[in-house]
């Protein structure tokens, strides 16, 4: 049975992410002028040293962009952490190290893996391209890894799809998309990166359309088949989209971009995709958003949890457009109306707008790629998902970065502002031995442990029910809460309440995924949804951020959420998916049967019950294409 454990004032639960923020904040006005010397004089040694940061575009850059991004600045013995200052890289056991690899999400078997490419299902199989380098565990030598799949879980590795072999992509064979056309022909366009690092567009095709495995691929003689135009910088000009029919005819794709710091997305014409024109007009543009790469553009139907086809429009449509917002390293999305005559597409909330408003995701999640599955009539997403530890660790393992499980796409009919994203059915296949906890009390300040054995690989879904009489009654509670910046699961009257995974026994590693419930002064409550990893691992050369945000919870609906654990990985639905966040984990105790599962609650005014089942999930396949064939 299982025993409730209340947890002291002095609980390193309760108080330790207080007792830090305290101590940060005093000695922030004393060391603030010295850390920002140090990381400046460490700054130039890696640049004389190391030569300059290589961004994931290969751009020369010394700017940090974001705090994630300051990982990646390493040497085999020094590394930075996220508020710059110098640490000592710590001391990984193959143990360890071998724990963080996935069993169910996919990754190639060894090496640097960056952004999804072209997407498609064809003869019965899943075929999935990404952005590789075959020869290290960091970014270079981008080439075209290959695989596929019967069910999107289980992986055969093919040989590499395209390699850097001409003049317009010896720099990089780059992000890219596939079109299925009409008559089955596959076409598929790519960035391509010149020895002068100049951003072209290519075309390249299947060797043999008739092969369900597609393993050669014919780059188009006639290539480039886009180059920069007047106007738009030789660096700012990549990822072409799935193109989409017009009433015209003729296919549209658009392309990523930037004028000053306007992110924009250019539209080009095309009848037979090796002759382009570019539009008078701009699909979108956002002022002081940046560089947008990877940009998706794709309709959503407001009636059918059904997905459409690329090409769809009309009465009962809307068009989501994305962009990969290259300063931040953050996807950012907005919901709109497409105008087929003009080729303009005008976002339902401008206050909203990309950049502005809703992220595809709130962690460590990008260059985000939809494509529709015509097999099942859905439309689904897959990403990028990096490391967050120092890039000489991923060295020592061997491999870095992960793919999130792909996920469907639809409209949110609820709320009517925002996408869905639901991990695909064909999970659940790996789901095995399951546990039930029904209805636990969580009384203010409360940890109950949840015995499932190891907690590392896990499908979780858990429903809270707050004390509807105490919510009524506060009157105003931590108004201005931030995910980020309020303490993370530090203690306020009605929250944080959720799970902790990939946790100790002794809770000196932990990281909580929550909701936490603030509330004004005119009586509106606000509930947020966070995963804090600022405790997730005893080791002092990894990412410890905590993400989120608020998250929408109609009249009448539980709070919920649904977790994916699968080892260094943790993928977070809140509300049916309108709110998702991806960390990466790297815990140094709560691994293998060290890893534990709770249940919580660190409200100081609420009580909340808890409904919980967890599955087991057994690894999922992943395994070198057989070169007889035999098993396919």
């Amino acid at each position: 049975m299982d025993t409730k454990i209340i947890v002291p004032p002095c609980s390193p639960l309760l108080d330790k992410a207080e007792t830090e923020k305290a101590s940060v904040v005093h000695q922030r006005s004393i060391k603030g002028l010295c850390s920002l010397l140090l990381v400046s004089t460490l700054l130039v040694l890696l640049f004389v040293q190391q030569g300059p940061r290589i961004t994931r575009n290969g751009e020369n850059d010394l700017n940090l962009k974001s705090l994630e991004q300051a990982w990646r600045w390493v040497s085999k013995e020094i590394t930075l952490d996220v508020s710059g200052e110098r640490v000592k890289a710590y001391p990984w056991t193959n143990d360890m190290l071998s724990w963080q690899r996935t069993s169910y999400h996919f990754q190639p078997q060894k090496n640097w893996m960056n952004d999804p490419n072209g997407p498609l299902f064809h003869m019965g199989w899943y075929h999935f391209f990404y952005q590789y380098n075959p020869n290290s565990a960091v970014w270079g030598n981008i080439t075209w890894g290959h695989a596929v799949s019967k069910d999107l879980i289980n992986w055969f590795h093919l040989p590499i799809a395209m390699v850097p072999d001409n003049w317009y992509d010896i720099a990089g064979v780059w992000t890219g998309s596939a079109t299925i056309l009409p008559d089955g022909q596959i076409i598929m366009l790519y960035t391509g990166k010149t020895a002068n690092l100049t951003e072209v567009q290519n075309l390249a095709y299947p060797a043999n359309l008739s092969d369900p495995l597609l393993l050669e691929w014919v780059k188009h003689p006639g290539n480039p088949v886009m180059v920069p135009p007047p106007g738009i910088g030789f660096k700012d000009f990549r990822d072409p989209t799935t193109a989409w029919l017009g009433p015209d005819g003729m296919w549209r794709i658009t392309i990523g971009s930037k004028i000053n710091n306007n992110g924009l997305s250019l539209v080009y014409k095309t009848a037979n995709f090796t002759e382009f024109e570019l539009s008078d007009e701009l699909l979108h543009e956002v002022p002081g958003s940046g560089m947008w790469e990877c940009i998706d553009f794709y309709p959503v139907s407001l009636a059918s949890t059904d997905g459409l086809d690329t090409s769809a429009n009309g009465a009962g449509v809307k068009h989501v457009l994305k962009a990969s917002l290259d300063q931040y390293m953050q996807d950012y999305y907005a919901i709109g109306t497409y105008d087929p005559m003009s080729d303009k597409w005008t976002p339902d909330d401008p206050k909203a707008d990309v950049g502005l408003g809703l992220r595809v995701d709130d962690g460590q999640f990008y260059a985000s790629k939809t494509f529709y599955d015509q097999n099942k009539k859905r439309r689904i997403i897959w990403a990028w998902v990096g490391e967050s530890d120092s890039e000489s660790t991923d060295v020592l393992k061997g491999w870095a970065s992960l793919q999130a499980i792909p996920r469907t796409i639809v409209f949110d009919k609820e709320t009517g502002t925002n996408i869905l994203q639901w991990p695909v059915e064909e999970v659940e296949s790996l789901r095995s031995v399951s546990y039930d906890f029904d209805k636990l009390k969580l009384g203010p300040g409360s940890v109950l442990p949840l015995n499932i054995g190891s907690a590392t690989q896990l499908d979780i879904v858990a429903t809270f029910e707050i004390d509807e009489e105490a919510l009524q009654s506060t009157v105003e509670a931590n108004e201005d809460y931030n995910c980020s910046s309020s303490g993370g699961a530090s203690r306020g009257v009605l929250g944080p309440f959720g799970i902790l995974v990939l946790a100790d026994e002794p809770l000196s590693e932990l990281t909580p995924v929550y909701f936490y419930i603030s509330k004004g002064t005119d009586g509106i409550a606000k509930t947020h949804f966070c995963a804090d990893q600022s405790r997730s691992s005893t080791a002092s050369d990894v990412g410890k951020l905590i993400y989120g945000s608020d998250v929408p919870v109609l009249n009448g609906e539980k709070l919920s959420m649904r977790l994916l654990v699968d080892h260094s990985i943790v993928e977070s639905f809140a509300q049916g998916g309108r709110k998702v966040i991806t960390s990466r984990v790297y815990p140094t105790k709560a691994i293998n049967g060290g890893a534990k599962l709770f249940v919580f609650n660190n409200a100081t005014g609420v009580s909340v019950t808890a409904s919980v089942k967890a599955w087991q999930m057994i690894s999922a396949n992943s395994v070198p294409f057989p070169q007889n064939g035999d098993h396919l």
